[in-house]
């Protein structure tokens, strides 16, 4: 009779890659909307340090662009030399309070706002992208090497900043997850067409982030399970790419989601459309497009508990590499059950924007549920500093 594995305690410290991890509690990537013009200000170090004082393991700074082209918009970081001196007061400060810090790297693709960045963006084929408010040409094969070369360089300068992890951006239609997706990737040479031709430009630049740094950091990746749309990424694809990618060797641990940015920005929250605060976040133009297109974009699903966990359990069946759950997490009883299942760590977002201090009251058992209720409200801060409005509202 095979004993089963005892259950990992949420307080012991784990291993991910070459890292000890005080606890399994990973904060996930939340754009902070505190980097005027790109800037790394003192908002953005707070953010993280009260993170890390609050008690999660590892604090995820989002989102750190490889190339102007690559930004979201104008006041998204580019994670260049420049900004290593001030990137370091920020892992710093993280490393002061017990915990540690990780960049998230990635280049937006058919998400970038091309007239905010004054720029072109990239696609892995030429569409209309809403975001980019234009269309967006497919790359060739020569802004594909530059591409590769960026997050080489994005990857040597987080480690040069004091980082200790990097999560490559594999989801949400980004650029590269964008190439593994059927709807978005067209291509008839060797980037498009069958499952490894998709999937082969994301296996490549994984392949060159992980020769950049060696072991000295943990190599993540933020993986779509699925795109939530008609025709796109879903299970029966992204498994298999999730098998390359394990069998590739280049990842210390995959953290799953789903949805896009592009075409369907609610999947990956759940719960309330906060839409008129949307429209009131942007300029009149834009305000009136999000009044009639927005229920398109941002569908209403409704929130539940761990909501990727009946996808996550197909990967954790099929792969031994380590994952992180995320989505939707706000219950101490759902980390200790994720962990039951197999998941070497949670992640967490909106329930650590209501409380940074969280983990903390989990693991002091203070509390046994988080005070988010859900309502996304959120969201819209992201222009003016990404934050919760209740706990705004009750200081």
């Amino acid at each position: 009779m095979t004993v089963p594995p005892p259950q990992p305690d949420i307080w012991e410290p784990a291993r991910l890659g070459p890292l000890t991890l005080r606890n399994r509690i990973v904060k996930a990537a939340t754009f902070e909307g505190v980097m005027p013009r790109g800037r790394v200000t003192d908002r953005l170090v707070d953010f993280h340090a009260e993170v890390a004082r609050g008690g999660a393991a590892l604090t995820t700074v989002a989102y750190c662009a490889v190339s102007p082209g690559g930004r979201v918009h104008a006041n998204t970081l580019v994670l260049d030399r420049a900004h290593v001196p001030d990137l370091r007061r920020l892992t710093d400060a993280v490393h002061a309070e017990g915990g540690l810090a990780a960049a998230q790297i990635g280049h937006a693709g058919l998400v970038a706002n091309t007239l905010s960045n004054r720029t072109k963006t990239l696609a892995p084929s030429t569409r209309l992208s809403p975001p980019a408010m234009g269309l967006v040409r497919g790359a060739t094969r020569d802004e594909l090497d530059d591409v590769t070369h960026d997050f080489e360089n994005t990857a040597r300068n987080a480690v040069d900043a004091g980082f200790d992890a990097i999560e490559v951006h594999l989801g949400h239609n980004y650029l590269l997850s964008s190439f593994m997706s059927p709807n978005l990737n067209r291509r008839t040479d060797e980037y498009g067409g069958s499952l490894e031709r998709r999937a082969a430009f994301p296996r490549r630049v994984l392949e060159r982030v992980r020769h950049a740094v060696g072991d000295s950091v943990a190599v993540t990746a933020k993986f779509n399970m699925t795109d939530g749309v008609p025709k796109g990424l879903w299970l029966d694809d992204s498994l298999r790419i999730a098998q390359l990618l394990e069998a590739d060797g280049h990842l210390d641990a995959m953290q799953l989601t789903g949805g896009s940015s592009l075409l369907n920005g609610m999947y990956f929250f759940r719960g309330d459309v906060p839409m008129a605060e949307f429209v009131a976040s942007q300029p009149k133009l834009v305000g009136w497009g999000l009044k009639m297109y927005g229920p398109r974009i941002f569908p209403t699903y409704p929130f539940e508990e761990a909501f990727f966990l009946p996808m996550a359990r197909q990967f954790r069946d099929a792969l031994s590499m380590p994952l992180i759950l995320l989505g939707g997490i706000n219950r101490l009883a759902t980390i200790e059950n994720a962990l039951g299942e197999g998941f070497e760590f949670v992640a967490m977002a909106r329930a650590l924007l209501r409380d940074p201090d969280l983990v903390n009251k989990f693991r002091d058992r203070h509390v046994a549920e988080g005070l988010c209720i859900h309502c996304n409200k959120c969201m819209p801060t992201i222009y003016t500093g990404t934050r919760c409005v209740i706990r705004e509202t009750l200081r």
